[in-house]
């Protein structure tokens, strides 16, 4: 490896960071994996060795990847097993000097397989006051509607935001496919969501065309866009995102390991620079894809062809796109800054 791009690496690791778009049982280590498969031997077909954790989550496309997640989440089997993945996930943020985060959480597939909804919150919050408290990781949750779940999910999920809402809760998403999975018939439960003032940030143009991201945007009120690969195919589109600032979550190594794109030089992240539109860096699924957050942002620089000023901009956007507080967003941009600065003096 050259020099430079192990100084890019090291630039990276020690950079404070935001991030977007990361989902909760997605981001369950191999070693947590490995661990609650084997408490649930001969009841699930997720291997037991971490080892072997990278076979299983190499996927054939889209629908394989969504298969491979389900089987993931049937082993979250209680209140205490929600508990110690989401620390688990923080420890692994503060490893990587991840200062904030919004988690998409997907409540409707651990209350629907038996634990409690008032435990559940209770988990997730507990661990996110513990985190900050312990790893200095802030945790805000985005729950999400499991999209291939149907409407059921969606009314379901919209009464946990909306009646069981955990203080840690700033947004409501859509995710799981997009084929066959129209977004207008989402519009009420983000409508509700909406009104109750949480923050729109479906999936959309991940798997499918332009048009996905646009119904996102029409319909169910998109602040964000998770992944919005395909937004570079519509000109148009590109424009409206651009004209109003509506910020791109960018997973580059999840759309490479879902077959989203072929190759990841074909990936459209320079297009959507380029176009200038708001760019933000993120890891999606991390241990299922391989992948890390310091990894994405790797990966985003050589697409780019960014030196440390650049990436500190990437880090920059994350914070200007999150929902985070006007004070909390200045503390984050500070550090960023600050550790800029030392970098050049020290180079």
């Amino acid at each position: 490896m050259a020099e430079g791009a192990q100084g890019i690496e090291a630039f990276i690791a020690g950079m404070p960071k935001a991030e977007l778009h990361v989902h909760h049982v997605g981001s369950a280590s191999p070693r947590v994996v490995a661990e609650l498969a084997a408490r649930h031997a001969g009841r699930t077909k997720v291997p037991m060795d971490p080892e072997a954790l990278a076979e299983y989550f190499t996927f054939t496309d889209f629908a394989h990847f969504i298969e491979v997640y389900l089987s993931v989440v049937d082993l979250i089997r209680d209140a205490e097993d929600v508990r110690a993945l989401t620390y688990g996930v923080a420890q692994d943020m503060a490893r990587q000097n991840i200062r904030y985060a919004e988690l998409t959480v997907t409540p409707y597939s651990s209350v629907s397989r038996g634990i409690p909804d008032v435990a559940f919150m209770e988990a997730i919050e507990d661990a996110r006051l513990a985190a900050e408290k312990e790893l200095g990781v802030v945790l805000r949750w985005c729950f999400d509607i499991p999209g291939e779940a149907g409407l059921a999910s969606a009314e379901e999920t919209a009464r946990l935001a909306l009646d069981l809402a955990p203080a840690g809760l700033v947004s409501f998403g859509l995710g799981g496919p997009e084929i066959g999975v129209p977004r207008p018939q989402f519009k009420p439960y983000f409508d509700r969501a909406r009104a109750a003032g949480l923050h729109s940030v479906p999936h959309a143009g991940e798997s499918t065309g332009p048009e996905t991201v646009w119904d996102a945007i029409r319909l169910l009120g998109a602040e964000r866009i998770g992944h919005g690969t395909q937004s570079v195919k519509d000109p148009a589109l590109v424009d409206h995102l651009g004209e109003h600032r509506i910020p791109l979550e960018v997973c580059p190594t999840s759309n490479l390991a879902t077959r989203v794109v072929e190759r990841i030089e074909e990936h459209p992240i320079r297009q959507m620079v380029d176009a200038g539109l708001l760019v933000t860096v993120n890891s999606d699924d991390p241990p299922m894809f391989g992948t890390d957050l310091n990894t994405e942002y790797a990966v985003a620089a050589k697409l780019l062809g960014l030196d440390e000023t650049g990436i500190a901009g990437l880090a920059r956007n994350a914070v200007e796109a999150s929902f985070l507080d006007a004070a909390g967003k200045q503390r984050l941009t500070g550090e960023i800054d600050a550790y800029l600065a030392g970098w050049r003096r020290t180079g």
